[in-house]
């Protein structure tokens, strides 16, 4: 081969070069075990956000799984299983079956919010109306708009649309879902030491309105969860330390101390006629529950159980909290806020998420990753339960319901196998109507 005849060949092997070779497993983990120092890409956040746990955080991580997701989405390969989210036949409680297969959808992040998407085999007819990631137990509801924490920011979320429709910074310290009052939402943006911090945002455009200091008399609980809570009258209380610290929204600032006599608080919740103020505090392990009368200042009634505690909500009938187990936890609920008469009222969730109490629409909400239950706010009992499937052995997850007037429930969804996550529509039985 002469010096011509050499140089064009070399000319066409770089026009039309060999076919490129597939991208395989082998090839991600090798370049994500090789790249030193890589951080995650920005955007989305992950499926599984952090939870917080008695002042520490923590963030379920596996490799494996990440590097068969990066894999998947290099080849194209679709992540949703048709034979899990299309599946015949009604639920046994009576839900329609799903109607629409996700077999060869778009991912989640190409999925526009105004396309709702059947999952969890129609659990309570449950839609995905926005593919965010959003933390758990972050939920609240005001008017015709949902909120919730993720992602470094406070979102309202439309419910019309399920578009996102305004987003602020906001970095919790802790689990604590934010206190809607009137025309702001409350949230708690310090909890360290003898430092919190409250943060008022306006329902509509997230404006921030108001930073409250709430000095915490002898240093926060290392335990505290649900430390945020509102009474009928508007005012705000919180778990600050060794009182229980009572705050103006109008005034923004601390109005009043309750000093306590048996621990550091963890947690708070007022009754429903304003009358009692129940405090949590978790001495040498376990969980004591103090009822405080408004009125006096006093302590009415105290009840202990041998087991954590934290989360408080209070309704006509009594008081609801969570408890766990390992990598478990479930909510309990203690009529006339005993504890020595306290029963489990769910299954709960397992895999180190929540579940937590919510009063919404005149019932209590439950969710967790094996059932989604309604319950009495006066009794404490199931009103109606479902149970939610697993998606190829990994658990489903459903947040604790917000119920709107409009009749339809809405929940945080997660399901790491198909990789979707996002603010679910729900349809609950007439029982759940309170």
């Amino acid at each position: 081969m002469n010096t011509e005849e050499r140089q064009l060949a070399e000319m066409l092997h770089r026009v039309t070069p060999e076919p490129p070779r597939g991208v395989t497993v082998e090839d991600v983990a090798f370049r994500l075990a090789s790249e030193p120092g890589r951080k995650p890409r920005p955007g989305r956040g992950p499926l599984w956000h952090r939870v917080f746990r008695g002042g520490h955080g923590w963030t379920p991580v596996l490799a494996a799984l990440s590097v068969f997701a990066i894999a998947g989405a290099s080849a194209g390969i679709a992540t949703v299983a048709t034979s899990h989210h299309s599946r015949g036949g009604a639920p046994s409680d009576g839900t329609p079956p799903a109607t629409a297969s996700v077999s060869g959808s778009p991912s989640p992040a190409q999925t526009s919010a105004g396309q709702p998407l059947r999952v969890a085999g129609g659990t309570w007819g449950a839609e995905l109306i926005n593919r965010e990631s959003f933390n758990q137990g972050s939920l609240a509801s005001s008017g015709d708009a949902l909120f919730a924490v993720g992602d470094g920011s406070l979102t309202r979320i439309d419910l019309a649309t399920g578009a996102v429709r305004r987003t602020t910074p906001y970095h919790p310290p802790l689990l604590s879902r934010p206190v809607i009052v009137g025309n702001t939402a409350w949230a708690v943006s310090s909890y360290s030491g003898g430092n919190i911090v409250l943060q008022g945002y306006d329902t509509s455009t997230l404006a921030r309105l108001a930073t409250v200091p709430v000095p915490a008399i002898g240093g926060v609980s290392s335990r505290a969860a649900g430390v945020l809570a509102a009474g009928p009258d508007g005012k705000l209380y919180v778990a600050a330390g060794d009182t229980v610290a009572t705050v103006d929204p109008a005034a923004r600032q601390v109005t009043h101390r309750i000093y306590l006599t048996a621990g550091r608080a963890t947690s708070v919740a007022v009754s429903p006629d304003g009358s009692k103020l129940y405090v949590g505090v978790a001495p040498s392990g376990s969980f004591r529950l103090l009822t405080y009368d408004l009125a006096t200042d006093r302590v009415a009634a105290s009840s202990r159980m041998s087991a954590s505690g934290g989360n408080l909500l209070a309704t006509a009938g009594g008081v609801w909290g969570t408890t766990g187990s390992g990598m478990s936890e479930w909510v309990w609920f203690a009529p006339g806020s005993n504890l020595a008469r306290s029963f489990r009222v769910s299954q709960g969730a397992g895999g180190g998420l929540v579940s937590l109490p919510a009063y919404s629409g005149g019932v209590v909400w439950v969710g967790g990753t094996h059932e989604l239950v309604c319950a009495s706010p006066a009794t404490g009992k199931a009103l109606a339960r479902t149970s939610i499937p697993a998606d190829h052995n990994s658990v489903e997850y459903f947040d604790s319901p917000i119920a709107l007037s409009s009749g339809h429930a809405y929940a945080l969804y997660q399901d790491e196998a198909a990789q979707l996550a996002g603010v679910a529509s729900l349809t609950p039985p007439a029982a759940c109507s309170g």
